[in-house]
């Protein structure tokens, strides 16, 4: 079950950066926009983040999250300009229009560790 969540995981990434051209933003509620990481912010937390991209992200978005193939780059600007609570709001609930299934099963502190690791990634 958790790789099944973890895989849902990678693809929701996935759809998210190719979504990038849409305003999948313009649907984050105000309120949710304004979340912030309520988990330190660590190198523990980022490393954790990191073994969650290693195991379950990096097969399609490539090791480094430059992309692979039609796997889009997680280290473009789209994603690095969305506010903590954009991410954590796109990861909860997906956006079936792009293909993306929502990651609400995962624990809402790895995606937080997930988000702590996207941020150190270099554009």
């Amino acid at each position: 079950m958790r790789s099944a969540v973890v895989l849902a995981a990678a693809l929701a990434l996935s759809s998210f950066a190719a979504g990038a051209s849409s305003n999948w933003r313009a649907h984050v509620p105000g309120k949710e926009q304004e979340l912030t990481d309520p988990l330190p912010q660590s190198a523990d937390n980022a490393a954790a983040g990191q073994e969650l991209y290693r195991r379950n992200c990096s097969g399609c978005h490539g090791a480094d999250a430059a992309g692979r193939g039609h796997k889009p780059s997680l280290r473009s600007s789209h994603v690095r300009s969305a506010s903590d609570g954009d991410l954590f709001w796109l990861l909860r609930n997906g956006s079936l229009a792009h293909g993306m299934p929502s990651w609400s099963l995962l624990p809402e502190p790895q995606r937080w560790q997930l988000i702590q690791y996207l941020r150190t990634l270099p554009e």
